[in-house]
């Protein structure tokens, strides 16, 4: 969310108290599941001290006050976005694209229904993309032919961002972080010297949906492949073996989950096989 300082309104002013900062780590661990770490008091200086100036809110007790009237929805959603919204890399980590464009579509496209790829909380858009971007890499190597369609579904909690995500434009900064020259050219067209905007073949097949990992993934349908990366690490072990039981739900007989280089299943190995690809790690449900 873009907030604009309003000149002439009080601050929010110096690191908040143990008591505020403990009253809005809970809201925000039962508003999104994020757990905030015992001194991470800067952190929540630091993101929301425009949003706190724009709203005119001195303390993060006021905060939360205002946050559970009925009327201040917008809060509420613009101080999640505001503690949330991580700006990531594209092709993160690599290995897992290599993957799905070497192993698992080769695979999945033998089937005879679509192949459906979930990225879970998206955040700038990076991820899906990116994954939309190995399937055109795919579709190249097999003289321009898909077996089957690949639809993709993006979910995030934030609606900003996943608006920002549709328009598919980036700026020299984004584009900057682990996106190749040749990629640049191959997947973007200029739309001024200094962004670029995604070319319809890879936006085409990325659908964006709203959605908050603790809630319910009926809508979703099933998928045979589940990219959740570099998210479960902000939960507890107990809220992350659950989105994990959850997520498994999700897949399709023999699907896949590929999770970021420092997560693990936590308590659900028993639903997963564990394939080592050489170089890369990803799970297969059982």
């Amino acid at each position: 969310m873009k907030s604009k300082v309003i000149t002439g309104v009080q601050r929010f002013s110096g690191q908040p108290t143990r008591e505020h900062y403990e009253e809005f780590r809970a809201f925000l661990e039962k508003a999104c599941g994020i757990v905030l770490g015992d001194n991470k008091q800067y952190l929540v200086t630091s993101r929301l001290a425009t949003l706190l100036a724009e709203y005119q809110i001195e303390n993060l007790r006021e905060l939360i006050r205002r946050m559970q009237q009925i009327s201040q929805r917008g809060l509420r959603e613009a101080v999640i976005d505001a503690m949330t919204t991580n700006e990531t890399l594209w092709f993160r980590d690599v290995h897992p694209f290599n993957i799905l464009r070497d192993k698992l579509l080769p695979e999945l496209q033998r089937n005879p229904t679509p192949t459906r790829i979930w990225s879970a909380a998206c955040s700038s858009g990076q991820e899906p993309y990116s994954i939309s971007m190995s399937v055109e890499e795919y579709r190249a190597a097999q003289m321009g032919v898909l077996r089957q369609p690949v639809e993709i579904v993006a979910t995030d909690l934030s609606r900003s961002m996943l608006e920002a995500c549709k328009n598919a434009e980036y700026d020299q900064l984004s584009i900057g972080r682990g996106l190749s020259p040749e990629r640049l050219r191959r997947f973007f067209e200029p739309v001024t010297t200094e962004r670029w905007r995604i070319k319809k073949d890879v936006t085409q097949r990325v659908r964006f949906q709203t959605l908050n990992l603790l809630d319910s993934y009926l809508t979703l349908g099933k998928f045979d492949i589940v990219f959740c990366r570099n998210v479960l690490i902000y939960f507890s072990g107990e809220r992350k073996a659950d989105i994990l039981r959850r997520i498994h739900a999700t897949l399709r007989p023999g699907g896949y989950l590929i999770l970021g280089a420092s997560e693990g299943l936590s308590d659900v190995g028993h639903l997963f096989q564990m394939v080592q690809c050489n170089p890369g790690l990803i799970y297969k449900a059982i």
